[in-house]
């Protein structure tokens, strides 16, 4: 990456230097603070539904468990 290659866009609007740098230390803050935990390719741990039974409030004094 050269020294003249963008590395952040201005959709709309004007933002002047001190605004895009900023924005800029913000969000490589924001990714250098990311850990590996957060690396959206990891499995999940399990599964993330619950049957409607399974959590009811009330469980008879009955109940097996």
């Amino acid at each position: 990456m050269g020294s003249d290659d963008a590395v952040l866009r201005i959709e709309r609007g004007r933002a002047t230097e001190e605004e895009l740098a900023a924005l800029a230390v913000v969000l490589f803050s924001a990714l250098a603070g990311r850990d590996e935990e957060d690396d959206p390719v990891r499995a999940p741990e399990g599964p993330r539904w619950r049957p409607e039974r399974s959590a009811a409030a009330y469980r008879s004094p009955y109940h097996w468990q």
